[in-house]
């Protein structure tokens, strides 16, 4: 039976909601399916990891992972697969993974795989080229398999089962305790997360000016429990921060309705939001591609009608 590992990232005793989708999909392929988490907190996220697949996990509490990026994690996974052989490890497709996930590949000498969406089987996965206008399955090669997952590609699912805690006991080298983060920032928002809102309101370059994604802060407030995201071309122009962006490059929603603002529909902002169940789109040409997928599409200005719409949504909820 193939032995299936699930890298967890666990931050502030809380495990990351992607490695739960990732442990759903794993349970799925058959095979033995065992979670790695490292750093404060791991030993008791053994717990929850184990309720969504996770028959063992190998866990260190030890702050070498929290205060030093990637290196010591890296060195103490391979020391793992050393030991236990693992088949296929996953990991989803986050900033300290996929750090974590490059640097195994070049210890283990085995190909890396990015982008996924699917994971067919313990050595065939499916991403998308071209900007996600065409799906691919690609022939994963090396000991061990490495694939790096998109968060959202799986409705996580509780198995209600139990894990078995293997302490992870590994001596890091002093010579890779090299880059040491010495403050951590969490920037506070008003709404929920934006892969975890139930309902997304974004802006692309149509809202014509930075200042006007206050119109999307001001709807977001009268509807309630929704978040604001962005296009990557209005973070790239300093409009709003790097964490509103969606799509290929950015975050993966997948809300009950998502507003699209302006939004022309490239490619690259399709693929990290199409999984919207109700998809809404604004713009003023009628040819934006983004009308192909939109449930509902509306012709207009988006500056002339966000005004309108936030006086209605709060004349009837006064």
């Amino acid at each position: 039976m193939a032995k299936i590992w699930v890298f967890a990232e666990v931050n502030n005793g809380k495990v990351d909601t992607a490695a739960l989708e990732i442990l759903t999909k794993a349970r799925e392929l058959g095979g033995e399916v065992e979670a790695v988490a490292l750093g404060p907190g791991s030993t008791d996220a053994a717990k929850e990891l184990g309720q969504y697949g996770a028959t063992s996990v190998y866990a260190s509490d030890d702050e070498v992972y929290a205060d030093y990026v990637a290196q010591p994690a890296a060195h103490a996974l391979h020391e793992l697969v050393k030991e236990h052989a693992p088949e296929l490890i996953l990991f989803a497709t986050n900033y300290d993974s996929r750090d974590i996930a490059g640097r195994l590949s070049a210890r283990t000498g085995s190909t890396l795989m990015s982008n996924c969406f699917d994971i067919l089987g313990t050595d065939k996965a499916r991403t998308t080229i071209f900007g996600g206008a065409t799906v691919v399955d690609v022939a994963l090669e090396g000991t061990p398999k490495i694939a790096l997952v998109r968060p959202k590609s799986f409705e996580p699912e509780a198995s209600g089962g139990e894990a078995n805690v293997m302490p992870v006991e590994v001596d890091i080298p002093d010579d890779l305790k090299k880059a040491k983060r010495v403050e951590r920032h969490e920037e506070q928002a008003s709404g929920p997360k934006l892969e975890e809102a139930p309902i997304v309101i974004s802006g692309g370059r149509g809202l014509q000016d930075a200042s006007n994604f206050e119109l999307l802060d001001q709807l977001a407030g009268a509807i309630g429990n929704a978040a604001v995201g962005a296009t990557r071309a209005v973070v790239d122009a300093g409009w709003v921060p790097y964490a509103y962006q969606i799509g290929q490059t950015g975050t993966t929603v997948k809300p009950g309705v998502y507003i699209a603002f302006g939004i022309s529909g490239a490619t690259q902002h399709i693929v990290g939001m199409k999984g919207a169940k109700t998809i809404i789109a604004v713009n003023k040409d009628e040819d934006a591609p983004i009308f192909q997928i939109a449930d509902l599409g509306i012709v207009g200005d988006a500056l002339k009608i966000l005004p309108q719409l936030i006086e209605e949504i709060k004349t009837r909820k006064g």
